[in-house]
């Protein structure tokens, strides 16, 4: 019986790489979907960088979630390094206000 939940238990280590795997080249190709839909001039339009870049966001978490992180501990590390930006006046923090916006809008919806 030991050796039956031994072998389950590879079984689940096996399948949690593969998924780390496609996760990491799920990003690979959406990162590089971004940069061809930049460099062409984004001719499909708003929707398709949105789309690439939700895809990004949602790819990140689940990946975070395999390496045994929770979607909390994400949230929280990106909302430190929100205010850490802050904190040391980030250009685009200085230029456009955005951190801040950000760190308004992540309180709001994280209630």
């Amino acid at each position: 019986m030991k050796y039956l939940g031994f072998k389950n238990d590879n079984i689940d280590i096996t399948k949690n790489i593969r998924v780390i795997e496609w996760l990491k080249i799920e990003i690979l190709n959406s990162v590089s979907l971004l940069f061809n839909l930049l460099y062409k001039g984004v001719k499909e339009g708003q929707e398709a960088l949105l789309d690439c870049l939700a895809n990004i966001i949602l790819v990140t978490y689940l990946l975070g979630k395999r390496l045994g992180l929770s979607f909390e501990e994400i949230d929280n590390k990106v909302e430190k390094k929100v205010k850490l930006g802050i904190a040391e006046n980030h250009k685009i923090e200085n230029w456009y206000g955005d951190l801040n916006r950000f760190l308004d809008y992540f309180k709001k919806t994280r209630k």
